[in-house]
């Protein structure tokens, strides 16, 4: 096959632990060739979806530490989308109006015959913090609004709460609202933009101390492994960008009962690759931009993530 990235720049990735590296390289390992392009490279020319595409090799024994661990096998040049045999989108959020409409060019692709995963559509279906309410048996209590007294109420209901923006990532503009929360009103205030703003409340769940899971769900089925990222002593969020702790362990019976849930109507929906996260017994997100973890969960383990991605791809693109 030959499988376009789009993503973000390659010199800004920590190769040695990023899941998109640890793609090409289980990609390259069977046989196949790559290729790179920005969000930006994305266009439409008199009808056809098109992308200014760049050929890579990746640099054998490389130091992933560096940024020597590919090379350009061939210069950027201008193809159309449906000329490669998967397209996959491993850009980055922020989830902006400029990701929106690459959602919709990659759609269009999609309609001449290009393989995308995942999905235009499916991406922009499902905004990850949101995409929780549709499974409420398994979610903690939750709230979106962006009106002050629900918002209040709910607080008083529940007395320690979390509340976030809808489109952070990384854990930021996320706050914890304990009982005597003396800056209720500013916090909120913030957040909402004085109430221009949607925002999520969830009722706060102690078990975050033992670890904010990522469970991997691919094509469908979850990775037998899921990565506990626990915080800093003293940090609500888990989150690896704000210092949390990855720990590998194999997956409960919970967690298995809710990947075997999600898994199928999701994957049924264009997602061949989803992380969830969940928190105790709660999902918090449904991550489908950009999922990680790859790399965490297998130095600690005997599974390989970006291998097994690797073989549902091709059988993704091969039915």
């Amino acid at each position: 096959m030959h499988v376009l990235f789009v993503i973000d720049p390659l010199l800004s990735l920590k190769a040695y632990k990023d899941s998109s590296v640890a793609m090409m390289r289980a990609l390259v390992a069977r046989g196949h060739t790559l290729s790179v392009a920005h969000q930006g490279d994305l266009y439409i020319d008199e009808g056809l979806v098109k992308v200014v595409a760049t050929g890579i090799a990746l640099v054998d024994d490389a130091d992933l530490h560096g940024h020597e661990w590919w090379q350009e096998r061939s210069r950027p040049q201008d193809v159309v989308l449906a000329e490669f045999d998967a397209v996959l989108m491993r850009k980055d959020p922020p989830f902006d109006m400029e990701y929106v409409y690459a959602t919709h060019l990659l759609e269009y692709a999609e309609a001449q015959g290009a393989r995308v995963f995942n999905s235009g559509a499916a991406i922009r279906n499902h905004p990850e913090k949101l995409a929780i309410t549709e499974f409420a048996s398994f979610t903690s209590p939750t709230l979106v609004t962006r009106d002050m007294v629900r918002l209040r109420a709910f607080h008083a209901k529940y007395q320690d709460v979390i509340v976030k923006p809808l489109d952070g990532m990384g854990g930021t503009g996320i706050f914890r609202l304990r009982e005597a929360e003396h800056n209720l009103g500013a916090i909120l205030e913030t957040l909402t933009d004085n109430g221009a703003r949607t925002i999520m409340a969830q009722r706060y769940i102690p078990e975050i101390i033992n670890g904010d899971k990522r469970i991997l769900l691919i094509a469908g089925k979850p990775v037998p492994y899921s990565l506990a990222r626990i915080p800093l002593a003293g940090e609500t969020r888990g989150n690896l960008a704000a210092g949390g702790r990855g720990v590998a362990q194999p997956l409960s019976a919970h967690d298995m009962e809710i990947a075997e849930a999600i898994g199928p109507k999701l994957v049924e929906r264009g997602l061949l690759l989803v992380g969830l996260d969940v928190i105790g017994d709660y999902v918090t997100e449904v991550n489908v931009t950009s999922p990680t973890c790859f790399v965490e969960i297998t130095e600690q383990t005997d599974f390989d993530v970006a291998d097994c991605f690797a073989a549902a791809l091709e059988q993704a693109v091969g039915g």
